[in-house]
């Protein structure tokens, strides 16, 4: 019983460890990558291999980080991890019958593809709200981005942006252009149904709102104002 009481401390103990580390420590991997690894081999595809390869903020083109917060989180300077206003919004539009929508925050989304596991249940929404609050107690603005445009999928077992843009056009991630690195973050709501390679009307849509979106928050200039 005593083991059982002290499990909550012990995860909240090993999870500030975890989160502070790699505040310095670049992830050689994440939860989503070995999932997805596991979900390959457990269907016989024995030669199948994650890409992901790290690259620091300063080696990717500011295009993509910018391009993803115009994507997806528009507020990421200002909020601590968690867009209220975006998750009211959200609420409204989907109490009205219209197509569900999240709000999850670029913190979040961190959590959510460095620790833990698919699906979607209470417990996993409370254990990312709390790696959600540490990341933001104890990662600057700058490393949050890092980390996401790293870890993110851009395509099946394509995960960050070196691994795309090897993937993609051949070219290292600091040559990413503004309208590639808007399709790259035009598949993230879905990049195994969504492709980069072959866009459909939906994507190319998505990308040209991305770039205008992204001009008007100001464009690599918005890096630069983080921290």
């Amino acid at each position: 019983m005593r083991w059982l009481l002290a499990l909550p401390f012990l995860f909240a103990a090993a999870s500030v460890l975890q989160v502070a580390v790699l505040r310095f420590v670049d992830p050689p991997f994440s939860a989503f990558m070995v999932a997805r690894q596991l979900e390959a081999w457990g269907a016989g595809e024995a030669s199948f291999r994650v890409a992901y390869d790290w690259r620091d903020l300063r080696d990717i083109s500011a295009n993509l980080p910018v391009a993803m917060v115009a994507a997806e989180d528009q507020n990421f300077a200002s909020h601590r991890g968690f867009d209220f206003k975006a998750i009211e919004k959200a609420r409204i539009n989907n109490a009205k019958g219209r197509r569900v929508r999240g709000a999850s925050t670029v913190s979040q989304q961190v959590a959510k593809n460095l620790f833990l596991w698919q699906g979607r249940s209470w417990v996993r929404k409370g254990v990312e709200a709390w790696y959600t609050l540490l990341i933001e107690l104890m990662w600057p603005k700058t490393r949050i981005l890092e980390v996401y445009a790293n870890i993110a999928e851009f395509g099946d077992g394509i995960y960050g942006a070196q691994a795309a843009s090897r993937s993609y056009w051949r070219k290292d991630a600091s040559r990413l252009s503004p309208a590639e690195s808007a399709r790259l973050a035009a598949v993230l709501p879905a990049p195994r149904r969504y492709s980069v390679a072959r866009p459909g009307p939906f994507v190319q849509r998505r990308a040209n709102w991305i770039q205008r979106q992204a001009r008007q928050i100001g464009g690599s200039g918005y890096l630069q104002a983080l921290d």
